[in-house]
């Protein structure tokens, strides 16, 4: 699907944006994009590593910034994955506000209202929401990345809990689950309340083989 295609369905702003980085999406980009994304469906996305799932978290969160001036958080597991995408989003959105949030310190920290993008791990978010932080209500757009780690037992505790309080309190809000490997995708679904959206295709092929004295068979 060409960026062309949806130009009537997402703010001019972030259509703009996005055609002067890419001229086609890649198929899971298109299946969430007809699944709603634009829309401000709730969508489990469940496509390998690399296949675009950050973008999809990026148009949801742009046409909602545009459209309706709401912010958006990117919960992720690690602080170094939240580094990556402070640097990401920095670069690509200039005229967004970002901020991340992943000290250990247990407040409020209202300085994040003054910010559009916040980005926070899972247990960050956790003592935001409990210090009721002031951006927390203008949030329009939730990315959970890594949601597969609800079924970690030392991190899904607190990512279970974030997400049940943050779909109780935001029944407006769009949510969007991000993942390259769950094996109960329906199970989860039906949990989040979400749309499932699921695609095999990978920018790099995937050859299975075993490796014995210097030579590698491959599987068929």
């Amino acid at each position: 699907m060409d960026v062309e295609k949806i130009r009537k369905d997402i703010h001019q702003k972030a259509y703009n944006n996005l055609k002067n980085r890419i001229k086609t999406f890649r198929p899971s980009q298109e299946k969430s994009i007809k699944k709603g994304l634009l829309k401000g469906e709730d969508l489990l996305v469940c496509t390998p590593t690399a296949s675009g799932k950050t973008l999809i978290a990026e148009m949801a969160f742009l046409n909602n910034y545009y459209k309706d001036g709401t912010k958006a958080v990117y919960v992720v597991p690690l602080k170094a994955l939240a580094s990556e995408k402070y640097k990401e989003f920095k670069k690509s959105y200039p005229d967004l506000k970002i901020a991340i949030s992943i000290g250990d310190t247990d407040s409020a920290d209202t300085y994040l209202e003054r910010y559009d993008v916040i980005i926070a791990t899972s247990e960050k978010l956790d003592s935001l929401i409990r210090h009721k932080s002031p951006f927390i209500n203008r949030l329009g757009t939730v990315i959970i990345d890594e949601v597969h780690l609800l079924n970690d037992a030392s991190r899904g505790p607190t990512l279970e809990v974030v997400i049940t309080i943050l779909k109780k309190i935001l029944r407006k809000t769009q949510f969007l689950y991000l993942s390259a490997t769950i094996g109960n995708q329906k199970e989860l679904t039906s949990w989040l309340n979400a749309s499932l959206v699921e695609d095999n295709w990978r920018p790099v092929r995937l050859d299975k083989g075993v490796h014995r004295e210097g030579t590698i068979t491959f599987y068929d």
